[in-house]
């Protein structure tokens, strides 16, 4: 894996990392340049540890110090390694590409909201969410594969981002309700006639599925939007994008399944995920 000798040192663990964790990114960074794909593997591990901290630390305060110390690996000056390889590529990454630690500070912050069962207030709060972490995460991607074309398409990222992360809740929904998480916003639930409490606990009816229905929908408000610029998109910020090839079959999924998202999670098979990723790495978003 081509890259600097930190990417190279801890590449295997860290792309072994997001297969386990991530396998859609991890298959869309295939698709990228053989120098390339190590730093996107390291955003892409980075982002899957940071997703994953809720699960794997139970209590919120112990997982605000674990953010924390993310926060602190990623400011630190000097070269000194953590003796944590994800982070260590992350590092290199960040400095090999000169991406904004702004970025990696507002996807920690944004976070935290992981951490309680603080109810989601509102729709704008929600794609607030999706801009600081799934949109962040495309744009930081597109600018390592090409930091000249990237600026150019930053609003496309955040449409894209709202795209993926609302339709990755969707497929979340019964793990977060399990935990008593609700991500779906109280204007959304209200509008549907349930609230938050009623809709963790199961007892919100046809309004918890009115609710769902929303949630499609404006997943698919934002992916039809990433859709119609997405022609535009030059070969070189592809991959970048490319995890959006599974949105929409997802979203379908997720709508037509005989039983309800909120107690099922919508799979695609292994062979439908390549042939789509394959189609838009060849084709990008253009008509058929």
């Amino acid at each position: 894996m081509a890259g600097t000798p930190d990417i190279v040192e801890n590449g295997d663990i860290v792309m072994d990392a997001v297969r386990a964790a991530d396998h859609d990114r991890y298959l869309s960074a295939l698709y990228a340049p053989a120098d390339r794909r190590g730093a996107l593997l390291a955003l892409y591990a980075f982002n899957a540890e940071i997703a994953g901290v809720r699960d794997r630390i139970h209590e919120p305060l112990p997982g605000e110090v674990r953010l924390q110390w993310w926060r602190d690996v990623i400011l630190a000056d000097g070269d000194a390694g953590t003796g944590h390889p994800t982070a260590d590529a992350l590092r290199a990454t960040i400095a090999a590409h000169h991406l904004p630690k702004t970025a990696f500070e507002n996807m920690l912050e944004a976070r935290i909201f992981d951490l309680y069962d603080d109810p989601m207030p509102s729709r704008t709060d929600l794609e607030g969410y999706c801009g600081e972490t799934a949109a962040a995460l495309i744009q930081l991607a597109a600018m390592v594969l090409d930091p000249v074309a990237a600026p150019g398409f930053a609003e496309l990222a955040g449409r894209a981002g709202c795209a993926q992360a609302i339709t990755g809740l969707l497929l979340l929904l019964p793990l977060h309700r399990r935990r008593g998480q609700c991500f779906v916003p109280a204007d959304i639930l209200a509008a549907s006639g349930t609230t938050p409490e009623e809709f963790i606990k199961g007892e919100g009816g046809a309004a918890a599925e009115r609710a769902v229905a929303a949630m499609i929908a404006l997943a698919r408000e934002h992916l039809s939007a990433f859709e119609k610029g997405a022609a535009a998109l030059p070969v070189s910020l592809r991959p970048a994008f490319l995890p959006l090839a599974l949105t929409r079959a997802y979203l379908d999924k997720t709508e037509t399944a005989r039983r309800s998202p909120l107690g099922t999670t919508a799979t695609l098979s292994i062979l439908r995920r390549h042939w789509l990723l394959l189609r838009h790495a060849m084709r990008g978003w253009t008509p058929l």
